[in-house]
């Protein structure tokens, strides 16, 4: 397993919407041929040019019921790294590299979980479906063509489609994904939504700043009436992920010193949480950044499309799927307490078209996309025994 992870960490695959990124090509062929050699069916769904999914199948029981379990093949930029990205290396019982962390231990664990099941030619109740994706460090396509992919009618999963289909989303029991969570079952996490907000002035020489209009100070206004505004967040809680948060990333203005700025923009990444939503949470700001306008004639301000949105999840603590886990993690001595996450991560495209959605995996999140990132080597082997008697236990 191991020599596995080692072999993912070797593999560039880099989000090729980064500096120095690749198509994830290399590292799908590696997962396919993976399961060929074991003789286990695979098969890819191109999602983008040299950017398939690669999806494995172990029959079950029922072939009208199935449990995913899904890891995304691309990492962050290797940018500000201080050992080798590519050259995996064990030391204190860590394995160091790009990805062996978020989230290649996971994958290696989930490969090897899959495997063993059909080695020991054991028919789960269910379908086992593992999916290795694109794109989860960028924008999720890879998960979102997977989740519009399959007809819940469709006996034989080859019957595959890239063309979204909100009629006929395709169904399972439940859906395990491996980001580092050190092995704690999580059930929910926040959302977000990320856009941008423009003041437009007019420029002017900085000498005869009365004849232009400072987009800058303007957008102060904003940025001060956002700062109020997020001190209300802090009076809801989720019980397992606290408030929702607001955090103006970036501002961009001005050319020069001696310019008077006609344009100023903001970033904002706003974590939702479950009960909340992209359309609902864009018109609470709207609305704030109208009455801003109100109190400033002169103000130009803009709200643009959102960049990026992703809906929360909340899993029922009390779905089949949910206890088989923590059960599985009772029996092997482990904490089977249920947490909540801050991060986003595929498992609430699962858990948006209805799917029970945990995710669980090696690791710790401290030390993904880090500098210097490691896993420790005796969780990936931990991980694949809790899938792999997951696999088993689900009925």
């Amino acid at each position: 397993m191991l020599d596995t992870l080692a072999d993912l960490v070797r593999i560039n695959s880099v989000n090729p919407n980064y500096e120095a990124g690749v198509p994830e090509a290399e590292i799908a062929d590696f997962v396919e041929q993976f399961f060929a050699t074991r003789g286990i069916e695979t098969w890819r769904q191109l999602v983008y040019p040299d950017r398939p999914n690669v999806i494995a199948r172990v029959p079950g029981r029922d072939p009208q019921r199935r449990i995913v379990l899904e890891a995304h093949m691309d990492t962050v930029s290797t940018i500000g790294m201080t050992i080798d990205p590519w050259t995996p290396e064990i030391r204190d019982g860590k394995m160091y590299g790009r990805g062996a962390c978020d989230t290649k231990g996971g994958m290696a664990a989930m490969m090897h979980a899959v495997a063993q099941l059909a080695a020991d030619e054991i028919t789960p109740e269910c379908d086992v479906l593992f999916a290795a994706t694109i794109d989860e460090e960028f924008s999720y396509r890879g998960v979102v063509a997977l989740c519009n992919s399959l007809d819940p009618g469709d006996v034989d999963p080859r019957i595959l489609s890239h063309e979204t289909s909100p009629q006929n989303p395709w169904t399972a029991e439940a859906a395990i994904v491996a980001e580092p969570t050190d092995l704690k079952a999580v059930i929910a996490s926040k959302g977000l939504v990320r856009w941008k907000i423009e003041t437009r002035g007019k420029a002017a020489h900085s000498a005869k700043p009365h004849l232009g209009v400072n987009a800058i100070e303007h957008m102060a206004h904003v940025i001060t009436a956002i700062q109020q505004d997020t001190l209300r967040l802090s009076q809801q809680k989720h019980p397992l992920l606290g408030p929702a948060t607001c955090n103006i990333g970036v501002i961009r203005g001005g050319v020069q010193i001696n310019f008077v700025p006609d344009r100023c923009e903001i970033e904002i990444d706003r974590r939702l949480l479950p009960g909340e939503t992209r359309e609902t949470v864009l018109e609470h700001y709207q609305q704030l950044v109208d009455s801003v306008a109100d109190e400033h004639p002169s103000m130009d301000v803009v709200m643009h499309p959102p960049m990026l949105s992703d809906r929360p999840l909340e899993t029922d603590a009390d779905s089949p799927a949910v206890k088989t886990m923590a059960n599985v993690l009772r029996e092997m001595g482990m904490d089977a307490d249920l947490i909540g996450v801050p991060f986003c991560s595929d498992a609430s495209k699962f858990g948006a078209i209805g799917i029970p959605s945990m995710i669980l995996g090696p690791g710790s999140i401290d030390q993904a996309h880090a500098a210097v990132e490691y896993i420790e080597c005796s969780q990936v082997i931990q991980a694949a025994e809790i899938y792999r008697r997951f696999l088993v236990e689900f009925v």
